[in-house]
């Protein structure tokens, strides 16, 4: 290949003009079309980016230079989430300082990502460690503060033994485990930092009906959320106040048989009867210790012990014995319930190791002895409810006499809690608070911060509950901004969450160091027209954006509530099959493909593998069908002239444009990819000379896709100023008529025929044109044949008669 061919001599000439021309960056100020497309910053926790992570970027980045090319003013910034486990965990496994290694880390991802061409706009560049950046973290903080939406509290939290640090409830997967290192999670008791998200959970909810999310995405947030409509029903207690609990199935009420509170449950010690307190306070302190150690779910339903003594059933009157037991947990509901063991598999795991009575009241065919009957059907041995179809209308009815009692209102509960942001690890935001004993715990002052985050040498975590920072005199001593007497700084750094809660807010106003977010440039540019990510942050990054922007809208710094209107996940590239991760060894770096193949021919594989919603397997053999497709657009050049453009070359141009106009947006890359490749082989193929015109618009075609090709391709064609300035080409409809089209036709099913004819020709003169060819008449022996199935445009097919 000559040099001026070599990928990797354009490629660098052009991304060194582009840089030199500014064309990337966007006056913010004086846009006149904004659009705001993102991506989600990468976290620089490795040694580089994976082809997964070149995958998304390009995907984001096609998006982005089409709606360019569409006529608006696109900001497209990038930056490095930098702060948090993942980054400090990689610097202890490779012996380095997080400070140091972080820098580097960065440095490297910055020169992948300036390879792969993308249209970044460098000026807005942010990294979460960077102080400039942190400050305003922790000014977020301080706001929420003082709205009362942070606080802290003594709860039992998630503590992952590996990482030796607090997980929100989000970061523990079902399994029980840590969705970062797959460690099983334990719990433990400690004073930790909670945003109280809980008070935006029904909005949360509402506004994902009016988001333009995939429903994937949005059933992930609903579920998580986890609202439950139900009703708090009081049973009464002799010689106490009544016990309340939640039930989303008001209508099995005449099933429960037993109560049972949860081992923790602020009254269970209190409803023990005294001679019984002992036993009570034994086991509840035996059960504290095993859900510390994470062993809580291991036979947890034939564990319990009775209080001995009763509530009574607000419509029956009948006693229901009181028990505590493992499987009911103070987080959920009211950390207490009714049990009704005919219609729940859990409550009948525990009345059977126990020996406490089944009743069935939804009748079902099999009965309730052996197993529970979870499903719909009539009620029975419900007094005067039976009969009625359940769980409804006959819900409605129980909670209608419920509440005429006075023991039941209709409730709503939410599975969300509060987001606890604590971390007990050292590479994190230190959390702008002081603690004095004589003002409480009070904010840093506004003034004062970056809270800066020392230089530590010893700064593993302890795996005590306390920050490395803990360890540092010169850190935690300070004075109370209040009263001026010595205090102690907050240790804890916060969840690295926090950090990218807000990081498209200040994107615009990166270069500003006196505001978090310019109001006037927040206005113009926000919220978000594009988001491009991984649905695997549905329940994390996403949930937190949305619930940090709500909080800023109440509290007057913007004027919208949502970030994030549309969102688009892509999907995931797995090696051998499996998702890429070091300890499977299948990681695959970019480098050297972009080295071999150049990095135009390295994005059209990537988006050529398979839908970009789907992803794919990396299978680097079929990189060198992009490559040559590559080479085959230069070397037409050498067949271009300024002639006229025959009618077939013109009808392949527009059904180009059609389709790639189509398919971009729409993020159908790979079709778009496979259209352009069709198109050149369009004029591969042509006879004769190759019409400027059509190269030059299967450039501009290009340009999203092969940024740096499509620019040489331009600029060799003779074309004026940038390929990436240029108004997107337009298609004639009228061209994408065919003038003629091919008709098959066969006979029993197989081809024998064809016929050239214009297009729309009517189905009986189809018929009359195939009877009457020679081959055809000779195969029908002269005669009719005994069906004919016509299909216009592309099939006539003749059933001859059976013998």
């Amino acid at each position: 290949m000559a040099s001026d061919d070599d990928p990797a001599v354009y490629e660098a000439r052009w991304r060194a003009r582009w840089a030199r021309d500014g064309q990337d960056h966007v006056d913010l100020a004086h846009a006149a079309a904004p659009y705001y497309n993102l991506m989600m910053f990468p976290y620089p926790s490795a040694e580089g980016l994976h082809v997964g992570n070149m995958f998304a970027f390009t995907g984001a980045d096609i998006h982005g230079r089409f709606q360019r090319l569409q006529g608006h003013d696109v900001f497209e910034p990038i930056g490095f989430d930098a702060f948090g486990i993942h980054s400090e965990n990689h610097a202890i496994v490779v012996g380095r300082h997080p400070m140091e290694l972080v820098r580097h880390n960065v440095a490297r991802f910055r020169a992948q990502l300036e390879r792969l061409g993308a249209q970044y706009d460098w000026s807005k560049a942010v990294d979460t460690t960077d102080p400039r950046y942190y400050r305003w973290t922790q000014w977020l903080f301080l706001q929420l503060w003082k709205a009362d939406l942070a606080y802290r509290a003594t709860r039992p939290v998630k503590w992952c033994p590996r990482d030796l640090t607090v997980l929100a409830d989000e970061q523990v997967l079902a399994d029980g485990t840590c969705e970062r290192c797959g460690a099983t999670v334990l719990e433990r008791e400690l004073e930790q930092w909670f945003l109280r998200i809980t008070r935006f959970a029904e909005r949360l909810l509402q506004g994902l009906d009016r988001l333009d999310w995939s429903e994937t995405t949005k059933v992930a947030q609903r579920n998580w959320i986890g609202r439950s409509e139900g009703a708090h029903i009081d049973f009464p207690i002799d010689g106490a106040e009544p016990l309340r609990v939640f039930t989303t199935r008001p209508d099995t009420v005449f099933g429960a048989t037993f109560m049972v509170l949860a081992p923790d449950h602020p009254r269970t010690l209190e409803l023990a009867d005294p001679g019984q307190r002992d036993r009570v306070a034994a086991y509840a302190a035996e059960a504290e210790r095993r859900r510390v150690a994470g062993r809580h779910a291991e036979g947890g339903l034939a564990r319990g012990i009775a209080l001995g003594r009763s509530a009574r059933h607000p419509l029956t009157g009948a006693e229901l014995p009181l028990l505590t037991a493992e499987y009911v947990l103070s987080g959920y509901g009211t950390g207490a319930i009714m049990a009704v063991p005919g219609h729940d598999e859990r409550d009948h795991a525990f009345a059977t190791a126990f020996g406490l009575p089944i009743v069935e009241v939804v009748h079902s065919d099999q009965g309730v002895a052996r197993a529970a009957h979870l499903g719909s059907g009539t009620l029975v041995n419900s007094g005067a409810f039976s009969g009625l179809p359940a769980p409804d209308p006959a819900r409605g009815a129980v909670l209608a006499a419920l509440q005429a009692r006075g023991v039941a209102a209709p409730a709503v509960r939410y599975k969300l809690r509060d987001w606890g942001i604590s971390r007990q690890r050292y590479w994190g935001p230190p959390i702008p608070a002081v603690h004095c004993p004589r003002c409480g715990v009070v904010p840093v002052p506004e003034s004062e911060l970056p809270v800066l985050l020392p230089h530590v040498e010893a700064f593993r975590p302890l795996g005590t509950g306390a920050s490395p920072l803990a360890a540092v005199p010169e850190f935690v001593e300070t004075r109370c901004p209040v009263c001026g007497e010595p205090a102690r700084r907050e240790t804890d750094v916060s969840d690295t969450f926090l950090d990218s809660s807000w990081y498209f807010l200040r994107y615009p106003s990166a270069d500003r160091d006196d505001v978090a977010f310019d109001p006037a440039l927040t206005r113009r540019w926000l919220p978000v027209d594009t988001y491009i990510g991984g649905n695997e942050h549905a329940v994390l990054h996403l949930l937190y954006a949305r619930f940090v922007t709500m909080a800023l809208h109440d509290l007057g710094w913007v004027d919208f509530e949502e970030p994030f209107p549309r969102f688009r996940a892509h999907g995931m590239i797995v090696s051998q099959g499996a998702k890429m991760s070091k300890s499977r060894g299948n990681v695959v770096n970019p480098d050297g493909y972009m080295d071999r193949y150049g990095t135009d021919s390295f994005r059209l594989y990537l988006m050529f593998m398979g839908p970009f919603d789907e992803g794919g397997d990396f299978r680097d053999r079929s990189i060198h069908g992009p490559s040559r497709f590559l080479g085959q657009c230069f070397r037409l050049l050498a067949r271009v002239d300024d002639g006229p453009e025959p009618p077939p070359l013109a009808r392949a141009r527009h059904a180009c444009i059609q389709k790639v106009t189509q398919d971009t947006p729409q993020l159908k890359l790979n079709t778009a990819v496979a259209a352009l490749m069709t198109y050149a082989h369009a004029l591969r193929d042509h006879p004769g000379p190759v019409p400027r015109v059509s190269l030059r618009t299967l450039a501009q075609l290009l340009a999203p896709y092969a940024p740096h090709a499509a620019e040489e391709l331009w600029h060799r064609l003779g074309g004026s100023g940038s390929v990436h300035r240029q108004p997107w080409p337009a298609f004639d409809p009228a061209l994408l008529v065919e003038d003629t089209v091919t008709v098959i036709v066969a006979v029993d099913g197989r081809k024998r025929e064809q016929l050239v004819v214009p297009p729309g020709t009517s189905a009986p003169e189809l018929e009359r044109m195939a009877l009457a060819l020679p081959r055809i008449a000779a195969l029908l022996d002269g005669g009719r044949p005994a069906r004919v199935v016509v299909v216009p445009d592309r099939q006539v097919n003749l059933v001859r008669a059976r013998p």
